[in-house]
C-alpha cells in the first residue's frame, strides 16, 4: 500500500491549523513547548547519527520557538518571572548553538530539561485551585 506523502503532510498541516485556531493561549504556549521539546529531542538522534544538517535544521528550529516563547513574556504583567524566564531563554537559545557548534547531545539534553521543568510549571499553573 502507497502512501501519498504529500497528502499526509497536508491532513498534518491542516490538524495542526485548526488545533492552533481553537487552542487557547495558554495551550498555544504548551504547543509551543512540544514543538521545541520534539525539535531537541530529533537534534539528539541527529547528532548521534553524525547528521549535520539534520542536527543544524532541528537545533534552529528549536531556538527559533523558544525565541517566540521569550517574546510572548508580558514583562508588565509577569514581574520578576517574565525577567527570570527572559534570562533563562536567552541561557538555552546559546546553550543550543554551543550544542549545535560542538554536536553536543549533552547540551541538547541540559535545554530538554530545563523546558521540561518551565514546561511542567506552566502547565500547573492552568490547574483549577
Amino acid at each position: 500500500m502507497s502512501v501519498n506523502l504529500n497528502a499526509l503532510k497536508q491532513y498534518k498541516s491542516v490538524g495542526h491549523a485548526a488545533a492552533v485556531q481553537t487552542a487557547s493561549p495558554h495551550q498555544l504556549i504548551v504547543m509551543l513547548f512540544d514543538g521545541a521539546l520534539t525539535a531537541l529531542a530529533t537534534a539528539k538522534g541527529f547528532i548521534e547519527r553524525k547528521d549535520i544538517q539534520g542536527r543544524g535544521k532541528q537545533l534552529n528550529k528549536a531556538s527559533d520557538i523558544i525565541l517566540g516563547l521569550k517574546d510572548f513574556l508580558d514583562h508588565e504583567q509577569g514581574g520578576e518571572i517574565a525577567t527570570n524566564l527572559d534570562a533563562l531563554y536567552d541561557y538555552m537559545v546559546r546553550t543550543i548553538s554551543q550544542a549545535n557548534r560542538n554536536s553536543d547531545a549533552e547540551k541538547v539534553q541540559e535545554v530538554i530539561n530545563l523546558l521540561l521543568e518551565v514546561k511542567a510549571g506552566w502547565v500547573e499553573m492552568q490547574k483549577p485551585a
